[in-house]
C-alpha cells in the first residue's frame, strides 16, 4: 500500500499547521489540525508532529511506511538552501522519526494545493476553482480549471501585493484584532449592512480584471524569498491601514473590543473592507466561470472563510470544510494522488475519536468525579434543551476545520435573543458576535435561503425568513442572516436525534450550534478536553459519547 502524508508545516506554513494521510487510492484516512493535538490556538510556528502521529495511528502504520510527504508550499523557493537534505527538512518541519528511510518530499505550490483541496473534496467532476488568500509563493489570487482524469490548468493569476487578504488583514489589525481573527471583522461588518451604511468603494472592476485602491508594489521578479515577501506584506498592509485611517479619520477604534458596535468608525472600517471582499470576489467568481467554461465553482484560500461573501454568490458553489491554510495538507496529498473514487462531498469527520464513556475510568483518563452520569436518553436531552439549558456534545470522530459541525459543539434552543447573550458570556466572547443554526433539510427550507453545499460545513451566510426570525432569533445576526448547517442523516448522531426529538415534542427542530471551546482555546478534541472544558465553562450538560453528564444541583426538564 502506498501512503502519502500531506502537511502544512513550518517554516513555510507557520500557522494552522496540519497533517493528512491518504492511501494509494487517494482515500483520506485521517486529517487533523495540530492545534487540536497541542491545544495551542493556530499552532503558531509548531510542526504538525501530533497531527501526523494521530494519522499514522489511525491507519495502524509507522513513519517508516510513509512513501511521500507532500508539503503545501514550495519551501525551496521561500527558503533557498536552508536545508541540506530532505531528511533535514523533514526533521525540522514534521518531527517524525523516519528511521533509516527518508520518504520522497514533494513540494506543491501553495495555490495549487488549495485548489486541489477544494475540487477533489467537491461533488463536481469538472469545475472552475478560485483561490484567494494573503499570498502563495508568487500570487494572491488564482483561477484554475479542474476536471477528473485531467491535469489541472492554471488560467489566471494576480501578483502577491494585489492581495485581498492583505486589505482585510489591515482592517482587522486597525480594529485591534489579529489577522487570524478576521471572522470578528466580518461579524462587525454586519452592523454596517444592517443600517445600509454608505461606504466608499475600494476596488475598480473592469471586464476581466480589478484594481485596488491601494496599488500593488512593483515586484521586480516573479519569485521571492520568505523574507522579501514579509517585507512586501508589511509595506502593503501598512499602506492599507493608512487608507482606513483616512476613511475613518482615526488611527484605530475609540471603544474597547467588547463595545466596538458603539464606535461608528469601527463599523465603517469593518464594512468598508467587507464590501471590498464581496464586490471583488463576486467579480472573480463570474470571471472564473467564464474562463473555465463551466458553471460549477469551487473556492479555497483564507478569503473563502468569509461566509458573508460566500452566501451572496450564485450556485453551483462548493467551499471545502478546510479552505484556510490547514487545508493545503489535504490538497498537497491529493496533488500527488488524486482520489480514484468520489461519492458526493467530503465528510469532515476525519479527526480524533473522542473515546467511549466506559473507557473514562481507565488509568490516566478524564476526571469524572463529582459529575452525574447517565446513559444518553434523547428525550431527556430534548427536555433539557427545551428547559433552556445550554450544553455541549463530544461524540465520534472530530470534524476537521474551523467550524464545529455538531460533533464538538455547544448547543441550545435559540428561541430567544437571550440565549445568544448567555452563550457569548459562557464562551467569554464579545456580545456583538453572532451564532449559527443547525436543522434538518425540510425545516431549513422554511427558515432561511437555501444553499446546496455551503450548509454542509457552515460556510455561507443565508438570509433568514420571517419564520426563522420568529422561531430562532438566537441565531439571526443583526443584518438578518445566519450561517446555517443542515444535517441530512446521522452524521452527527446526538444532535440529529435531538432535532428529531424536538419536533416530536412539538417544538421547532432547530438549535444554536457553536464550537465547544472557551476563549483562546482550540475546539475540544478528546474526552479529556471535553471534560476539562465542561468543568471550566458554565455549561449545564455534556453529551460524551453515549453518556450524558451533568453538574450537581442543575435542574431541568421539559417545560
Amino acid at each position: 500500500m502506498t501512503w502519502i502524508l500531506g502537511v502544512n508545516a513550518p517554516p513555510t506554513g507557520w500557522h494552522d499547521t496540519a497533517a493528512c494521510l491518504v492511501n494509494g487510492d487517494g482515500e483520506v484516512i485521517a486529517f487533523t489540525e495540530e492545534e487540536r493535538c497541542n491545544r495551542r490556538r493556530h499552532s503558531l510556528y509548531r510542526k504538525p508532529a501530533g497531527a501526523a502521529r494521530f494519522c499514522l495511528a489511525q491507519a495502524g502504520i509507522t513513519a517508516a511506511d510513509i512513501d511521500v510527504v507532500a508539503l503545501g508550499w514550495d519551501s525551496e523557493q521561500l527558503y533557498p538552501r536552508r536545508f541540506a537534505s530532505d531528511a533535514d527538512f523533514l526533521a525540522y518541519a514534521v518531527g517524525l522519526d523516519f528511521g533509516d528511510h527518508t520518504p520522497e518530499v514533494v513540494r506543491v505550490p501553495h495555490h495549487q494545493a488549495h485548489a486541489a483541496s477544494s475540487f477533489y473534496a467537491s461533488p463536481f467532476t469538472e469545475a472552475g476553482v478560485l483561490v484567494i488568500d494573503g499570498h502563495g509563493e508568487n500570487e494572491s489570487s488564482t483561477i484554475w480549471h479542474y476536471k477528473d482524469g485531467a491535469e489541472p490548468r492554471l488560467e489566471r493569476s494576480w501578483q502577491r501585493t494585489a492581495s485581498l487578504g492583505y486589505a482585510y488583514d489591515a482592517a482587522s489589525t486597525w480594529l485591534g484584532f489579529s489577522f487570524l481573527n478576521a471572522g470578528k471583522t466580518m461579524g462587525l461588518a454586519a452592523y454596517g449592512r444592517a443600517t445600509q451604511l454608505e461606504v466608499a468603494p475600494l476596488v475598480e472592476l473592469t471586464a476581466d480584471d480589478f484594481h485596488l485602491a491601494v496599488d500593488p508594489l512593483t515586484e521586480n521578479r516573479g519569485t521571492a524569498t520568505a523574507d522579501e515577501i514579509k517585507e512586501q506584506y508589511d509595506t502593503v498592509v501598512g499602506r492599507w491601514r493608512e487608507h482606513y485611517t483616512k476613511i475613518a479619520g482615526a488611527d484605530g477604534p475609540n471603544a474597547p473590543e467588547d463595545r466596538l458596535t458603539e464606535d461608528p468608525n469601527a463599523i465603517l472600517v469593518a464594512y468598508t473592507a467587507q464590501r471590498l471582499i464581496e464586490q471583488t470576489v463576486t467579480h472573480l467568481a463570474a470571471l472564473t466561470r467564464k474562463t473555465a467554461g463551466v458553471d460549477a465553482l469551487c473556492l479555497s484560500g483564507g478569503v473563502a472563510l468569509n461566509c458573508s461573501t460566500n452566501g451572496t454568490l450564485p450556485g453551483p458553489l462548493y467551499v471545502p470544510p478546510v479552505p484556510h491554510d490547514a487545508g493545503v495538507a489535504l490538497g498537497a496529498a491529493w496533488t500527488v494522488r488524486p482520489p480514484r473514487r468520489r461519492e458526493g462531498a467530503l465528510s469532515p469527520y476525519l479527526g480524533v475519536e473522542v473515546g467511549a464513556p466506559d473507557r473514562l475510568n481507565a488509568a490516566g483518563a478524564g476526571d469524572i468525579s463529582g459529575l452525574v452520569r447517565a446513559a444518553l436518553d434523547i428525550d431527556e436531552l430534548a427536555g433539557l434543551l427545551l428547559a433552556g439549558q445550554v450544553g455541549a456534545v463530544a461524540q465520534g470522530r472530530a470534524e476537521v476545520g474551523p467550524r464545529a459541525l455538531c460533533r464538538r459543539s455547544i448547543i441550545a434552543v435559540p428561541d430567544t435573543a437571550d440565549v445568544n447573550t448567555r452563550v457569548n458570556t459562557l464562551k467569554n466572547r464579545e456580545q456583538w458576535r453572532p451564532f449559527a443554526g443547525v436543522t434538518r433539510p425540510d425545516y431549513g427550507s422554511q427558515l432561511w435561503e437555501q444553499q446546496e453545499y455551503l450548509s454542509l460545513y457552515m460556510l455561507g451566510a443565508a438570509k433568514a425568513t420571517a419564520l426563522g426570525r420568529r422561531v430562532a432569533p438566537g441565531v439571526v445576526h443583526i443584518d438578518g442572516t445566519t450561517r446555517p448547517q443542515v444535517l441530512h442523516g446521522d452524521e452527527a448522531p446526538a444532535v440529529g436525534a435531538a432535532l428529531d426529538a424536538l419536533q416530536r415534542h412539538g417544538a421547532p427542530p432547530v438549535l444554536l450550534n457553536t464550537s465547544f471551546n472557551d476563549k483562546g482555546e482550540p475546539v475540544v478534541n478528546t474526552a479529556d478536553d471535553a471534560l476539562a472544558a465542561f468543568r471550566a465553562m458554565d455549561l449545564d450538560f455534556l453529551v460524551l459519547g453515549d453518556a450524558l453528564y451533568r453538574k450537581p444541583n442543575r435542574a431541568g426538564g421539559v417545560r
